[in-house]
């Protein structure tokens, strides 16, 4: 495999973790924000108050959005063995 395919390849595989991981660390920002935000304005330091809601909005993300993630990774997955030639040898 050239120099070229592998930097194609490697591209290729970033863009599309950069596509599925996305949504859900847009969500996990801006919930962190928010609890955070209202942490401060009512003086409430706990983890688990910043922790739970967090987890709960990737959790519910994740699930919403599964559809659309494995439809994307499928689809990357067959580009990449419909036309493995490029990458042996």
């Amino acid at each position: 495999m050239t120099p070229e395919r592998t930097v194609e390849l490697a591209r290729m595989t970033m863009e599309v973790t950069l596509w599925l991981s996305a949504p859900i660390l847009v969500v996990a920002i801006i919930v962190g924000l928010v609890t955070s935000v209202l942490q401060v304005m009512t003086s409430i330091q706990e983890t688990t108050i910043a922790t739970v809601p967090r987890l709960a909005a990737v959790g519910i993300t994740t699930f919403v959005l599964m559809p659309w993630l494995l439809r994307k990774l499928v689809a990357f997955a067959l580009l990449l063995f419909s036309n493995f030639q490029p990458y042996v040898g």
